[in-house]
């Protein structure tokens, strides 16, 4: 029982880097602080899909009453829920396949108006400006395309933590 307790708190770090990329990413203003609108974005990035009560329960926990959320408010609070596993993930080779499926060329993959396609036309949604806001995110700098294999291995965090 307590070695399992160990290997937990050494966990943290990891689970610390992972949500402050998260929220990093999100942060245009590089001032530990994002809109409150970004949080539903960071924590699906994060692999976690609470209810929309349990999204609004956690921003009730964080948010400041001037529509920002600020890092040191966040970290604990979604550290907790990643630890005690409190949102359902999915698996990560479930996400995989998601992704091969619309990777139609198989090329490891894909690009921003490809992704942007999909998800401003089927499923749940994306306005075009949320698109804008995940393309800016998640496309690779140097040649604007989406990778979705490095991204689910920075979006999973290890169900054993």
């Amino acid at each position: 029982m307590m070695e399992n307790k160990q290997s937990s708190e050494s966990a943290v770090p990891d689970v610390h880097k992972t949500i402050k990329a998260a929220f990093e990413a999100f942060d245009y203003e590089s001032n530990n602080k994002v809109d409150v609108r970004e949080i539903g974005t960071i924590i699906y990035s994060l692999g976690c899909f609470p209810t929309q009560a349990d999204l609004h329960d956690l921003i009730a926990q964080v948010e400041d009453q001037t529509g920002y959320i600020h890092l040191e408010r966040f970290l604990p609070a979604m550290t907790k829920v990643l630890m005690e596993h409190k949102f359902p993930s999915v698996p990560e080779d479930l996400l995989l396949q998601a992704f091969e499926v619309l990777d139609k060329g198989k090329k490891g993959y894909l690009e921003p108006a490809e992704l942007a396609k999909y998800m401003t036309h089927e499923g749940e949604l994306f306005t075009q400006e949320e698109m804008d806001e995940m393309l800016t995110a998640l496309a690779d700098r140097e040649n604007n395309r989406v990778y979705y294999k490095d991204l689910i291995n920075q979006w999973t965090i290890d169900p054993d933590m």
